[in-house]
């Protein structure tokens, strides 16, 4: 099920643990995406914390929130950007969109199949979407205080499968939140060195949060060529002598 968004904004926003999941996650999406010039970026769930980055150099940013959590405006102060949607059909055209994030809307959600459909017809040529979930075998997919201890927790192994049977080919794997999910003094302001220590040890054992950058498959085309051109004359006909010819 999905979270509310009140629950969703006051954590992010309003606990200082909640800031540091913030930032450690954000941070993961600028090294995958340091530009987007010109594009259209999009978020599905409560993606909003991570499209800051975006707002100045995207031709347009859009924040989806499905009816289940419900929505708030975004950002604070600003012309509005987010909307209210069905999780399993997104107000948007088919290939509209040039980057996609996905945070709580997947692990969170009734329809996962629904969700990466959607996530695949609204991806637009060469872009790329980015799935962020709580890491089944990190901390923070045990402690139910934080938003990464609701829904399904993933695997790598299991988020890539799921990607690859819906249209989709992971291209690169990174992690997050390698400190506890603790909002004591020490953990807190020790964050940023544990952020550091973790991207050199093992995503899949260690992160809180696993993200998997993936684009849309292009298929070949199957079967037998068909060649063109004159078929050949037919065979029954040859050796026949041709008009005017004398016969011999």
């Amino acid at each position: 099920m999905h979270l509310d968004v009140l629950d969703l904004r006051n954590f992010y926003y309003r606990t200082n643990l909640g800031r540091v999941a913030q930032r450690a996650i954000r941070n993961q999406v600028v090294q995958l995406w340091p530009d987007a010039k010109g594009q259209t970026v999009a978020g599905f769930g409560f993606a909003v914390p991570l499209l800051r980055p975006f707002m100045g150099q995207a031709r347009r940013v859009i924040g989806l929130m499905p009816g289940q959590q419900g929505v708030m405006p975004w950002p604070p102060g600003g012309d509005n950007v987010s909307a209210l949607c069905e999780e399993t059909a997104w107000p948007l055209a088919d290939g509209f969109v040039d980057k996609l994030v996905l945070l709580h809307g997947l692990e969170t959600s009734e329809h996962p199949s629904s969700v990466l459909e959607e996530s695949a017809r609204v991806l637009g040529p060469g872009g790329r979407a980015l799935f962020i979930v709580p890491n089944r075998s990190g901390l923070w997919a045990r402690r139910d205080r934080t938003p990464f201890g609701f829904g399904r927790p993933y695997s790598p192994g299991q988020l890539e499968a799921q990607l690859r049977a819906h249209g989709f080919e992971p291209q690169r794997n990174l992690a997050a939140l390698f400190a506890p999910p603790s909002d004591r003094r020490f953990w807190l302001r020790s964050a940023g060195m544990w952020e550091t220590a973790g991207q050199r040890m093992s995503a899949q054992f260690a992160g809180g949060v696993l993200l998997v950058e993936a684009s849309k498959r292009v298929y070949r085309p199957t079967g037998s060529p068909v060649r063109e051109g004159l078929s050949r004359p037919l065979r029954v006909l040859e050796g026949l002598p041709a008009a005017g010819a004398e016969p011999a």
